[in-house]
């Protein structure tokens, strides 16, 4: 049962809800369930995107305050942006429709950003029970929940963002925990302004590549050179067809739909001609067979891999890459909470035995093979725990030289504005970094103060550390020997590009732009620079958030933005 009611974690994700019982759609009358069972539920599965008006700090930004929710109209808030097909939809959430909405979002509005479902009918009594317990906040009592005064920027503000503009972090300089407070600050998403413009370095070039996708997430370039796209949200992938140097695409097309929570995508075999696209979904690895050129999906897809854990909530993002050799399937899964504070306690025996038969660091319970890099082989035998304590590894990219296996983390929430730093870092075989009850090497989470001494000193301190809160996402490396019309100059081979889709959980906005990380000789040097900023319009408002970075065959970077479903093209067109 409580496997079962862990599925949910981001699933109230855009709701803006309601609660009275009343008769279901058949006259019957719907079964009462149990406020204190809903909020243990709550706490266990929806909190890490949602705050209640009664939590100690705010610890949510990616989905609605569900404080006052009693009779709602859905996509109601006025300080949240939701999804366009929830804002579409004019349901009141009313028992009956919430009901109906937490067992089929999809079904009930199509385009929802809801990707779990909770299967179990008492599990969503429950919930709705707990949540019409809910009580609209006095406005002084909201007002509070986002910053209250202006301050000084600090570096890590957006408005000190522009191309060029390097940054470093070092462990050694982070502030002790809840140094500031915490706060809620989720952007107001708007459409692009007519002033609006991104900014790139000298030399290069950013215009609109396409328009009007369905908040496109990880873009992947094929083999030859078609641009595959997660449309998470629509459950589809979707395939653009553009020549090298074209500035916009020729066709467009649906490779594969009807699927749950879409992400990564992969080719393989890695060399020579593909014959699959693998696609890790909520839950499962995919792959569909596949020739260069395809446009749509041949035939129905195999499932490589059935399950990667037994609960789907908190955070919904799953990559798949091969190692160089092709020998290796790597899968990310992050965690389901913000840090793991409700994890029932192991004796240290109980401990021992738990990390012999999983991995060092590894969580339990509803954090099952969660916060971890998977491995197995291409035919999903063998899976096994590749590295634990990576709390969302978002992304991950093989470096081509080295073979390394690299990733982006988005670390935890609710220590203050410049704790805990995103990285990027190269992922090594049974290491473990840190989460929950460490971060950044050494420095114990206070939240879990004594926990586990015995992993006092292991976790590994990342490679590059970014502004806390930035949400790193994609990552992608740029090729060592390009070929095409727009490829960046020689200082630019070998170095990441990664979106950063931007704050939520910090007083000064940060993020929201596309930074380069600078090796030397295929080795992080630990800075990373601004490349592609301009999507913040003020402290409030923001008409960009981007997710995807790849590089197209023509050697261009391609940038996708889920806020407004934009595609962006960056081309080196030589210096001015």
């Amino acid at each position: 049962m409580r496997s079962r009611r862990l599925a949910l974690a981001t699933s109230l994700l855009a709701l803006g809800l309601g609660h009275r019982a009343v008769a279901a759609p058949d006259s019957q009358p719907r079964p009462i369930g149990d406020a204190a069972l809903g909020k243990t539920f709550f706490l266990s599965n929806c909190a890490i995107c949602h705050a209640t008006g009664t939590d100690a700090r705010p610890q949510s930004g990616q989905g609605p305050l569900l404080a006052g929710v009693v009779g709602r109209r859905a996509a109601a808030l006025a300080d949240f942006t939701y999804s366009p097909a929830l804002t579409a939809s004019r349901l009141t959430w009313d028992d009956a429709t919430l009901d109906r909405y937490l067992a089929n979002p999809t079904q009930l509005v199509p385009g929802t950003n809801m990707l779990v479902v909770v299967p179990q009918p008492s599990d969503r009594q429950n919930l709705i029970a707990f949540l019409a317990t809910l009580r609209p906040l006095a406005p002084a009592t909201k007002a509070a929940t986002t910053p209250a005064t202006p301050r000084v920027p600090g570096p890590g503000d957006w408005q000190h963002d522009r191309p060029g503009v390097r940054h470093r972090i070092r462990p050694e300089d982070l502030p002790p925990p809840y140094a500031t407070r915490s706060v809620g600050n989720a952007p107001r998403v708007v459409a692009r302004p007519a002033h609006a413009a991104l900014a790139v370095p000298p030399g290069f070039q950013v215009k609109l590549f396409a328009a009007g996708l369905s908040a496109p997430r990880l873009l992947r370039t094929a083999p030859n050179g078609d641009l595959f796209i997660a449309e998470t949200r629509a459950g589809r992938i979707r395939v653009l067809r553009a020549a090298d140097g074209a500035e916009a695409p020729t066709e467009n097309a649906v490779f594969a739909d009807k699927l749950r929570g879409p992400f990564g995508i992969a080719f393989y075999p890695v060399t020579g001609e593909p014959r699959w696209v693998y696609v890790a979904t909520l839950n499962a690895v995919l792959r569909f067979p596949y020739r260069n050129g395809d446009l749509q999906a041949r035939a129905p897809a195999e499932t490589v891999l059935p399950e990667l854990s037994g609960t789907t909530g908190g955070h919904t993002t799953r990559d798949v890459v091969f190692s160089a050799d092709g020998r290796q399937m790597f899968i990310s899964v992050g965690s389901a909470s913000n840090v793991a504070d409700k994890l029932p306690p192991k004796k240290p025996e109980e401990i021992r035995a738990w990390e012999a038969s999983h991995a060092r660091g590894a969580a339990w319970d509803y954090e099952t093979h969660r916060a971890n890099v998977l491995v197995a082989d291409p035919e999903g035998n063998g899976l096994r725990i590749f590295a634990t304590g990576i709390r969302n590894a978002v992304s991950l990219a093989v470096q081509t030289d080295t073979g390394a296996l690299w990733a982006s983390n988005n670390e935890r929430d609710a220590l203050g504005d410049d704790l805990v730093p995103d990285y990027i870092t190269r992922v090594r075989d049974s290491g473990f970094y840190g989460w929950p009850w460490y971060y950044i090497g050494n420095h114990e989470d206070p939240r879990h103060a004594g926990k586990r001494p015995d992993l006092a000193g292991q976790a590994i301190v990342p490679d590059v550390l970014l502004q806390a809160h930035s949400a790193v996402l994609q990552i992608a490396f740029y090729p060592a020997a390009p070929t095409g019309p727009s490829a960046f100059p020689a200082e630019y081979r070998g170095d990441i590009f990664a979106a950063s889709h931007g704050s939520w959980n910090r007083t000064g906005r940060t993020g929201y732009k596309v930074i380069r990380v600078r090796l030397r000789d295929g080795v992080p040097t630990g800075d990373y620079e601004d490349f592609l900023t301009g999507f913040v319009i003020d402290d409030a408002q923001v008409w960009g958030r981007p997710v995807g970075v790849t590089i197209a065959r023509d050697g261009a970077l391609l940038v996708s933005d889920d806020g407004n479903g934009t595609l962006w093209r960056v081309a080196y067109v030589g210096q001015p």
